[in-house]
């Protein structure tokens, strides 16, 4: 890959934005649950995860979403297809739950329920990418799109640092292998380049990673139990960020990456809450990516203020949009709140005019619809109103709305 140079005022993605997964259609349901109940395998799933992505696609094109994902059909779980297809990385379907952080939300809720063990990944040798990732899922959505859309195609992954966050620096990888957390990215981080340069070759030009590592920072009772760990909160985001940053350090400078940031999405419940206010300047600063996809769907969210801290060359994907419940949002009360996110955006920078804070605006849900395949407590109806929503919300605030 060519050095990325610093990008300057904007290239936003369409200012009608989603975040990639989507309700599996009625078919791959109902296969999924046969698949759940042992009546069929994993290979009869591909015909029919194959129908879902045409099926997804045309519901994208229909609403006006030209931002084109394939709802993640192909996946049981957002974070499927990168850890399973390393070198280096074994899977334990039954580690002990002591070895798993307390500290973190979702894990206190196991501990709570008395699960003795947990399924996850652990990294026992070199981390070596010898297998793709997700250059199969782009190749299926590019054969169902024009020549003119696959540009348009955007490719959700999972973060580098899913599996680390729940282990820590001392129980993810075997130290014998990495003596440290910078050996461990730095390894993982050259996997993710070249997918990403795969992917490019063959016409992507959006990559989006899903990362709810960055939210737990928000957290108070996250950062309070890392504290009481012993574990050092600044540092960890350091860690955290350096993880993103050795991905996309040197993509090519039309390869758009952007970074979503979840507060939790299983089956419309949420692990967490808090403003960005702790984590803004470092993060949204430091993060070298294009663009910040955020939630701000309804109170857990805190305010816009923390928005003042994006850089001039960084676009923002306000979430304001809930996929975990079906209420349909006011479009008034849309177009005022960007218009607030616009306001907060310029107050106290200088180098910064409303205009151009909007400029560097887009709207979305502030989640998928689908983060695990059986989908949060919306229909495809309600979830078609809701992108729809959305496209008419850009038309109305932004002259230029793709």
């Amino acid at each position: 890959m060519t050095n990325s140079p610093a990008k300057v005022l904007l290239n936003p993605p369409f200012r009608a934005e989603h975040v990639g997964s989507l309700i599996r259609p009625k078919p791959l349901f109902d296969k999924r649950c046969e698949l759940e109940e042992g009546k069929c395998t994993v290979d009869d799933l591909k015909e029919v995860e194959n129908d879902a992505v045409k099926h997804v696609v045309e519901l994208q094109r229909s609403l006006g979403i030209r931002s084109i994902t394939d709802g993640e059909v192909k996946k049981a779980s957002f974070y499927d297809g990168v850890f399973e297809k390393l070198d280096g990385m074994i899977f334990m379907p039954a580690r002990p739950i002591n070895e798993f952080k307390r500290y973190l939300p979702h894990i206190a809720m196991l501990y709570a329920a008395g699960k003795p063990s947990e399924a996850t990944f652990y990294c026992n040798g070199k981390i070596r990418r010898t297998k793709p990732f997700y250059v199969e899922e782009f190749k299926a959505i590019k054969s169902v799109v024009s020549a003119e859309e696959v540009k348009n195609i955007k490719i959700n992954m999972c973060p580098p640092s899913w599996w680390h966050h729940r282990h820590g620096s001392d129980l993810a990888y075997d130290l014998t292998v990495y003596k440290n957390d910078d050996e461990f990215f730095d390894d993982l981080g050259a996997a993710y380049r070249a997918e990403f340069q795969e992917l490019y070759e063959l016409g992507c030009r959006n990559i989006q990673l899903d990362d709810p590592t960055f939210a737990f920072f928000c957290y108070e009772p996250t950062v309070s139990g890392m504290r009481e760990s012993g574990v050092d909160p600044e540092k960890l985001l350091d860690t955290y960020i350096r993880s993103i940053n050795v991905c996309t350090q040197g993509r090519p400078s039309d390869l758009r990456v952007g970074l979503h940031m979840c507060r939790g999405n299983y089956k419309g419940l949420y692990f967490c809450e808090g403003g960005y206010d702790r984590i803004a300047e470092k993060v949204f600063v430091g993060l070298d990516v294009d663009t910040l996809y955020l939630e701000f769907d309804d109170e857990r969210s805190g305010s816009f203020d923390p928005l003042k801290y994006v850089p001039l060359n960084k676009t923002v994907v306000l979430g304001l949009v809930t996929s975990k419940d079906p209420k349909l949002e006011n479009l008034d009360d849309l177009k005022r709140r960007v218009d607030e996110a616009a306001t907060a955006m310029s107050t106290g920078n200088s180098s910064r005019s409303k205009e151009t804070a909007l400029n560097q605006l887009c709207i979305s849900p502030q989640c998928g619809f689908a983060s695990v395949w059986q989908g949060n407590p919306v229909t495809e109806e309600e979830e078609k109103k809701k992108l729809a929503l959305v496209v008419e919300a850009a038309k109305q605030i932004w002259k230029d709305s793709r």
